[in-house]
């Protein structure tokens, strides 16, 4: 198939545009390329995926093209569909971080929302066989039911990114109700692994122990998160491809929508202690950490664990890398990568 990658040289849209093109599928991506964090390294990403020049508006390699195109640019992505005509959408780019939408909460409406519209409104004029979507565990707030459940309501989010992360859930179903568009939203539980951005917690932890800093302990350590390896989210991600879901399959009612909708968990359903956490980088890098407790951040959750029963069913497929390989394979590659500055 040929299969439109948003957010390609985000984290996860550069492992799934590996896998997609190892499985035998052509990739257009599509990606920014905004300074959120350094973009030395999403141009890296890119180089490892055979596009060594991310400065052209278009590059072709191989099974793969890129464009350099912001997805809240709604003509360029019009005339995107139109040349292109995608088998399947999946949707990764936008602002991330739960932190920085407290202090850009514009730039969240326009790549969030509006940039989101211009997915459904490509996938509405062009037959697209499948919209899959991130989404968020974000979405749950401070949910206190555990494990979290695409049963729970989600009526709640307690940051800006949340919000628009559920909005997209919600503009996900106006559409596969109105035009019969299948679409597939996925709630990622803290995703790392090798190649992982900068401002999430096993980069930042182990930047500032590898360089003998101190790091800084958020809720004095009384969190918990279901960190999820990158390649088993991608894994579980990619055997959605063909499962697009028909009408009668929304995720909360299954018996009365006529939506072909569902939302599922994708996570590894097996929460770590944040201490516990640190503990374990601090093992693979043989350090120990100097330690500072802070209080809650704005728009923190204190835990996240990951129901995916569902998604097992359909998949076949549940994420079984554990914290200490993971974390492993993670400063392995951090060491690497920065030994070449």
């Amino acid at each position: 198939m040929k299969i439109l990658v948003t957010g390609i040289a985000g984290f996860i849209g550069y492992y799934t545009a590996k896998k997609a093109i190892s499985d035998g599928h052509t990739v257009v991506g599509i990606d920014n390329l905004n300074n959120y964090y350094e973009v030395s390294l999403k141009e890296n990403r890119l180089k490892e995926l055979g596009i060594s020049n991310s400065s052209n508006q278009s590059s072709t390699h191989d099974k793969l093209t890129f464009y350099k195109i912001d997805i809240s640019d709604s003509l360029k992505m019009s005339e995107l569909f139109k040349k292109e005509k995608f088998d399947v959408v999946i949707h990764l780019a936008a602002q991330a971080g739960v932190r920085y939408s407290i202090e850009n909460p514009h730039t969240y409406i326009k790549s969030n929302a509006e940039g989101f519209l211009n997915i459904l409104e490509g996938c509405r004029h062009n037959e697209i066989k499948h919209l899959i979507y991130a989404s968020s565990s974000s979405v749950y707030g401070e949910n206190k039911k555990i494990p979290f459940s695409t049963l729970d309501p989600v009526d709640h989010p307690v940051s800006l990114y949340a919000a628009t992360k559920r909005s997209n859930e919600l503009m996900a179903h106006t559409y596969s109700h109105l035009y019969n568009i299948p679409t597939t939203g996925l709630r990622y539980f803290t995703v790392y692994g090798p190649w992982g951005r900068p401002d999430m917690a096993p980069f930042l932890f182990t930047e500032a122990i590898q360089n003998n800093k101190p790091i800084k302990v958020f809720n004095n350590g009384n969190m918990e998160r279901d960190f999820t390896f990158v390649e088993d989210i991608v894994e579980a991600q990619m055997r959605l491809i063909d499962k697009a879901p028909k009408n009668g399959e929304n995720y909360d009612s299954p018996n009365s929508s006529i939506a072909p909708f569902k939302i599922y968990n994708i996570g590894n359903s097996s929460p770590v202690k944040l201490m516990d956490f640190i503990q374990t980088i601090e093992d693979a890098l043989g350090k120990t950490a100097e330690k500072i407790m802070m209080p809650p951040q704005p728009g923190d959750v204190s835990r996240t664990y990951a129901d995916v029963e569902d998604l097992f069913k359909i998949t076949d497929f549940k994420p079984k890398t554990s914290i200490q390989e993971g974390i492993s394979k993670f400063v392995q590659w951090y060491k690497e990568y920065y030994s070449k500055d």
